[in-house]
């Protein structure tokens, strides 16, 4: 029944990969050789194997036990394996189904993988083959459960605002909101763009007494010079040619919660004076108003400059400074807690896949390329990374073919010292690389750019072990 042209031999990465906690694989076939056979191959990539020889058996199993994988034959005495399918995806929707068949019933195979099958092996199958399928399949499943696991993470920490990390520089920052959100001095968060400033202003407010009152966020940055005390303070009808009637400003309009100044680095220097005033009085006068209105408001502000370096150079006022540097939070790059990745990852998979469809999963070379890169952007260019790689991706795996070329082409060359001499490959290596990220990736324009064919760049790449591991 089955072709014995070679003996199983041991997939040492498979097995290294699963020596830990086995994937427990049940095999449902009515011919003992075939049994023995299979449980051989799955042992020797490091499952642990069970094997019955009817479905009634491998149901009984199934209730009582945890299968990852379920190994059957299409043709079973008295129920067959599409039943079996059927009742297993029942008790255990989560276990990953692979079906044996002949030659001749190939179309049932095909049906059963659109009923929920992972995959189907076609008897007589050759031992590779069939390694090769059970090793791929429990991947998907360890990616199922690695995933499964992180969502539970993320739901175990509930009250961040949508910050992400299990990392022991999140928790130092996870601890300092629970100190702070708790007062009302103002606070300093201190971070490079992109990694979840407001995130934390928004969790100091929302997990504080003053949670049932208006959050106002202002970007300084990205306000035009001239509008920005008008926008803080508010004015009066008549203040200014335009002024048809009065508004209110920011920091009365945030009466009684919290006014979060991002990027309070790039505030001119005479509206940092005036700040500082409305910090010190607790009162704000509205442009062209004689009149000061008390204000009861809580100030959080942020920016990725370096504040004391500005202060030096006259940039920014160094009494407001001591203010508003009351408490500093200090959010990490995510260079620096490249262990978040992976929760990240799962969180924006789930933010970004369809909400009729399965939650997207990711490869392990994938994630590799995602953690290996040094994200200059930050959280913010990661979400993007991975909403393009869902966007523009096929399929309920993304591999490094569906991440941005910066990742599947990475710079990891060293630049050569003055005068040295590089072999011709290496050379070769570089311009191929160079040309490929210039192009996206795009391989035929990258081939026509260095002038050689498509199937020359291909061997290149192979040669270089620069080509993607899935495509």
């Amino acid at each position: 029944m089955f072709v014995p042209q070679e003996r199983p031999s041991v997939s040492e990465e498979a097995a290294v990969r699963r020596a830990a906690v086995p994937m427990n694989i049940l095999i449902v076939d009515d011919e003992q050789a075939i049994r023995e056979t299979c449980a051989a191959v799955a042992e020797q990539s490091g499952m642990k194997a069970f094997s019955v020889a009817t479905a009634e058996e491998a149901l009984e199993l199934l209730e009582h036990s945890a299968i990852d994988i379920l190994l059957t034959d299409l043709k079973l005495p008295r129920t067959n394996g599409i039943e079996l399918l059927k009742l297993a995806q029942e008790l255990h929707p989560e276990v990953a189904v692979v079906v044996l068949t002949q030659y001749g019933t190939i179309e049932s195979a095909v049906e059963v993988t659109r009923m929920g099958a992972a995959d189907y092996v076609t008897k007589p199958f050759r031992i590779e083959e069939l390694r090769s399928r059970l090793e791929r399949v429990a991947r998907a499943v360890e990616l199922q459960q690695e995933n499964r696991l992180l969502r539970e993470q993320l739901r175990a920490r509930p009250g961040f605002g949508g910050l992400i990390g299990v990392s022991m520089k999140m928790e130092r920052v996870y601890k300092m909101i629970e100190k702070v959100s708790q007062h009302e001095y103002p606070v300093l968060i201190l971070g490079e763009s992109g990694t979840g400033k407001e995130l934390v202003a928004r969790s100091i407010h929302f997990s504080g007494p003053r949670k049932d009152r208006p959050f106002a966020p202002v970007d300084c940055s990205a306000l035009v010079p001239t509008l920005i005390e008008s926008e803080l303070f508010g004015y009066v009808k008549g203040a200014f040619t335009g002024a048809m009637q009065a508004k209110q400003g920011l920091l009365e309009a945030a009466q009684g919660g919290t006014l979060f100044l991002d990027e309070i680095g790039d505030l001119p220097v005479d509206l940092q004076a005036k700040l500082l005033r409305v910090l010190q009085e607790r009162e704000v006068k509205p442009v062209g108003s004689t009149e000061r209105r008390q204000i009861n408001v809580r100030i959080i502000a942020a920016t990725n400059r370096d504040l004391e370096t500005a202060i030096r150079n006259g940039a920014f006022r160094q009494d407001l400074y001591f203010r508003l540097n009351v408490v500093q939070v200090k959010l990490p790059p995510l260079r620096d807690r490249k262990s978040d990745i992976p929760i990240l990852v799962t969180s924006f998979l789930e933010k970004f896949s369809d909400p009729q469809g399965p939650v997207r999963t990711i490869a392990e070379e994938a994630m590799r390329r995602l953690i290996a890169y040094d994200w200059p952007g930050n959280v913010r260019e990661l979400e993007n990374a991975i909403e393009r790689a869902v966007a523009l991706g096929s399929g309920p795996i993304l591999h490094v073919a569906d991440l941005p070329s910066n990742l599947q082409y990475p710079t990891t060359e060293r630049a050569p010292e003055k005068d040295e001499i590089l072999p011709l490959e290496e050379l070769e290596r570089r311009a191929i690389l160079r040309t490929l990220r210039e192009t996206g990736g795009d391989k035929l324009s990258a081939a026509r750019m260095l002038g050689i064919g498509k199937t020359t760049l291909y061997r290149k790449l192979k040669q270089y072990h620069m080509e993607p591991a899935e495509q």
